[in-house]
């Protein structure tokens, strides 16, 4: 009979070292078939620990997110993958050009003409530009052929007194 137990323990101590050396996979062969798995997602990096895959990084969209997790997920002996991964918001809209219109472009025109003249002022209206103050008779005409270059609707000089 201590044959029998003593063979019966014998077995049962050669089962537990064969299932006890058997090799478990490592961390790092996980490690490395897992970043080759997700290398089509650049800025996503991988640890492993016992088995389980952390992800962490930044992309683009929620589906480079999802295809990162999938592709961890299928690697063999992966346990499971907690997905740290970040999803960029995308950049702001460009901000608009401001729009200028003809008349904003001509007022930019006569204020530009119109500061070498003082005494004299320009507004313009549709086009049409009013003219008042006070100027002499030669400063006007230089005025004047500078206004009609900038070709508006029409000059209004009734404003203006010429000395």
């Amino acid at each position: 009979m201590k044959l029998r137990h003593l063979l019966t323990s014998t077995m049962v101590m050669g089962l537990f070292f064969m299932v006890a050396c058997k090799s478990k996979p490592k961390d790092s062969d996980i490690m490395n078939t897992v970043s080759t798995a997700v290398h089509a997602n650049p800025g996503v990096t991988a640890e492993v620990k016992d088995g389980v895959v952390t992800l962490s990084g930044t992309v683009n969209s929620a589906e480079e997110k999802a295809s990162a997790e999938n592709a961890a997920k299928a690697v063999k002996d992966v346990k499971s993958v907690v997905n740290n991964i970040m999803v960029a918001p995308p950049p702001p809209p460009a901000p608009a050009a401001p729009v200028v219109t003809a008349g904003d472009s001509l007022k930019l025109a006569v204020a530009a003409i119109v500061k070498d003249f003082p005494g004299v002022k320009v507004e313009e209206n549709d086009g049409v530009l009013t003219v008042t103050g006070e100027a002499k008779a030669d400063r006007w005409k230089t005025l004047k052929m500078a206004l009609d270059a900038l070709h508006p609707k029409k000059v209004d000089a009734k404003g203006l007194k010429i000395k």
